[in-house]
C-alpha cells in the first residue's frame, strides 16, 4: 500500500485502507467467536455475540494504529534507502565526471610532442632520446599515477618539471621559464593533473602564438595549509591570435573550473584569473592539507 502513497494516488489507497481494516476486523470478529469465547468484546461497554457498529469502529481504529506504525517505518526505511541510492549515484556520476575531465588533459601536448620527436628524430638531432625519456616519464605519471583523488604535491611538481624540460628541449632558447618553490612541500597532497592544465594553457597561449623571446613565471609558494600558486605569461602578439585565445583558452581553465567545484569545499580554494599590461596571470589558493 505505500505504493499507493508514492504514486499520489490517496483515494485508492484510503479505499483499500478501508477495506482491509474493515477485513482484519471481520477475521478476528470470527476466530475469537469460534475459539475462544463467544463474548468477543469483554473490554467494551456492552456484550455482544453479534457484529455491531461500535465493535468494528473501535476495532478498526484499533487496527489502524496499528498499520499507522507499520506504514511509518515502511516509509522511513524506503526513504533512507532512496536517499542513500541517491546519494551513492551521485558520488558516483562525481566520480565519473571527475575522470572525464582528467582524460581531457593534454592530449594535444602529446600530439606536438610527438611530431617535434619525428622533426628531431629526422634531423638525426642529440635530443630526441632525452625527449623520449621525458615523455615516458610524463606519459607514464599520467597514466599510472593520477588514479586517485589526491596526490602528493612532491609528484605533481616533479611532474609539472617533466614537462617543463621537454617544453624547454622543443622551444631552445628563445623560452625562459622561471619556476619558484617556497614552504614546506612535505605531506601535501592535491588533486593530480589541477596545476599543469594551468602551465599547460599558458605554454599553448603565451608560447606557441608568440615569436621571439618568451617568459613564463611559475610559484609555489606554501603557507600553513595552503599552497599559493601563480603562473604567468605574455599574452599572444599577433591581433588574430589574441581573438582566438579569448575564445579558446578557456576549454582548459573551465575543465578546471569544474574539477575544483566537484573535488574541493567553496573555503578550500579561490581562483583569480587578470589580463594586465597584456600579461596573463593565474593565481590559485588551494587547501592542501
Amino acid at each position: 500500500m505505500p505504493n499507493l502513497v508514492y504514486k499520489k494516488k490517496y483515494i485508492s489507497y484510503v479505499i483499500i485502507l478501508l477495506i482491509a481494516l474493515f477485513s482484519m476486523v471481520l477475521i478476528k470478529f470470527n476466530l475469537t467467536y469460534l475459539l475462544i469465547s463467544h463474548n468477543v468484546w469483554p473490554e467494551g461497554p456492552e456484550n455482544i455475540k453479534e457484529l455491531s457498529l461500535n465493535y468494528t469502529v473501535d476495532m478498526m481504529i484499533g487496527e489502524l494504529y496499528v498499520i499507522t506504525f507499520v506504514t511509518a517505518i515502511k516509509i522511513t526505511l524506503d526513504f533512507i534507502k532512496e536517499h542513500k541510492r541517491v546519494t551513492d549515484l551521485e558520488k558516483s556520476n562525481l566520480e565519473t565526471e571527475l575522470l572525464f575531465l582528467k582524460s581531457q588533459i593534454s592530449p594535444h601536448f602529446f600530439f606536438n610532442t610527438l611530431n617535434n620527436i619525428y622533426s628531431l628524430s629526422v634531423e638525426k638531432s642529440n635530443k630526441t632520446p632525452k625527449i623520449i625519456l621525458k615523455l615516458s616519464e610524463l606519459m607514464r605519471y599520467m597514466l599510472y599515477e593520477t588514479q586517485s583523488k589526491k596526490q602528493t604535491l612532491e609528484n605533481e611538481i616533479l611532474c609539472i618539471q617533466n614537462y617543463l624540460d621537454l617544453e624547454r628541449i622543443r622551444h631552445d632558447e628563445r623560452l625562459e621559464v622561471n619556476m619558484y618553490i617556497s614552504g614546506d612541500i612535505q605531506d601535501k597532497e592535491i588533486s593530480p593533473m589541477l596545476l599543469l592544465t594551468f602551465i599547460e594553457n599558458s605554454f599553448k597561449h603565451g608560447v606557441n602564438k608568440n615569436v621571439g623571446h618568451v617568459k613564463i613565471d611559475i610559484n609555489f609558494k606554501i603557507k600553513g595549509d595552503f599552497l599559493y600558486f601563480s603562473v604567468s605569461n605574455p599574452m599572444p602578439a599577433i591581433t588574430i591570435h589574441v581573438d582566438n585565445f579569448n575564445k579558446s583558452s578557456g576549454i582548459g581553465i573551465e575543465n578546471v573550473k569544474k574539477r575544483l567545484e566537484l573535488g574541493y569545499n567553496k573555503n578550500d580554494y579561490k581562483l583569480s584569473i587578470k589580463n594586465k599590461n597584456n600579461i596573463f596571470v593565474i593565481k590559485l589558493k588551494i587547501r592542501v592539507s
